[in-house]
Order: structure tokens, then sequence, then C-alpha cells
């Protein structure tokens, strides 16, 4: 089992499209215990790019804050299974919740509609940069 999970600062990014590095867990099919964990930088944010990316990767679960509904399908469609609204913590943290059953899928963090692109809500990644709605860590983009 491979497990993605996109990462900003070192713990889970709100969103899938835009994180510094995705963080590749492999685990163990028997045990269940994680064997290892890669960074990797993902290619540039484009429709469809990214998911095609983890799928390439072999790619079993996503879990994520937030993704649009085109990433999310494209995935499903592929057989990976994707937990979405998961909370902000280390990578390793949230594949080890995965695996202990304490993990469900909740609210998108980007639940716009289909239709919509998500993208220039925010200005940047990290501390002080980022979405800019809702609750959290972000500025709005102009402010």
């Amino acid at each position: 089992m491979i497990i993605a999970i996109p990462v900003a600062n070192q713990v889970l990014s709100g969103h899938f499209g835009h994180c510094d590095e995705f963080a590749f867990i492999e685990v163990d099919d028997q045990t269940r215990k994680i064997i290892k964990e890669q960074r990797e930088q993902p290619p540039e944010h484009q429709p469809g790019v990214l998911p095609t990316w983890l799928i390439q990767h072999r790619t079993t679960v996503a879990i994520v804050g937030g993704m649009g509904t085109r990433a999310r399908q494209m995935l499903e469609q592929a057989g990976v299974q994707v937990i979405m609204g998961a909370p902000t913590l280390p990578p390793a943290r949230l594949a080890e919740e995965y695996l202990a059953g304490r993990l469900a899928s909740g609210d998108n963090a980007c639940d716009h509609g289909p239709d919509h692109v998500c993208a220039g809500h925010g200005v940047g990644h990290g501390p002080g940069a980022g979405h800019g709605h809702g609750p959290g860590h972000g500025r709005k983009a102009g402010g």
C-alpha cells in the first residue's frame, strides 16, 4: 500500500494542488506497518496532472485536506481511496491514524462545486500565506 499526502511546512497541506511536496508512505500489506516515507516535489499544478502523477506512483490511498471534484473523481476511478477533510498533522501521524482505523473522510476543505477551479484564493504557501478563506492561517489575496 502506498499512501500519498500533500505537505506544506512539514504537515498536511490544506489543498491537494497547492503543496510544497508529497509524502509517499509505503506500508507493508501484511503487517500494516510503515516501511518507508519519501518526499517528492510535485509537477506544476494543472488540471489532471497531479492525479495522474499519483497514479503513476502506485498510490492506493490519498489523504488530503481538500481537493477539486475532478481530481477526486480521477483518483477514485483509478481505484485510489480518497480521505478528505484530514487534520493538519505530519504525514507519518496521518498514515498511522489511517492504519489504526481512526481517520475517516470528512468535509472537503475545498468544496466550491464541480465546475470551480480552486486557485487564486491566497498568496503563496506557509505561515502568513495560503488560501485566505475560512478560519486558518492565510491572508486574502491582495490583502
